[in-house]
């Protein structure tokens, strides 16, 4: 008899730090193409390097994760 194991919350974070980081990276590539109000800080693209960082974070999270649970799954 098998025993399934649940998936970790670590699985759950990687997803939603994925998710908001591909829509705000897909923003800050939106704004170089498309500027908006010129502001003080508008010329380092924080919403393109903020999306970058938690897209990273995100899928460092995530991969792990899934590669944990289905070597638990496998047994």
């Amino acid at each position: 008899m098998s025993e399934q194991k649940m998936l970790s919350i670590w699985f759950f974070v990687g997803v939603m730090l994925t998710l908001l980081g591909a829509i705000i990276l897909s923003t800050g590539v939106y704004y170089i193409f498309y500027p908006q109000q010129k502001t003080v800080l508008s010329n380092i693209n924080p919403s393109l390097w903020w999306g970058a960082i938690m897209l990273a974070v995100g899928l460092a999270f995530l991969v792990p994760s899934i590669k944990a649970y289905r070597s638990s799954n496998s047994n």
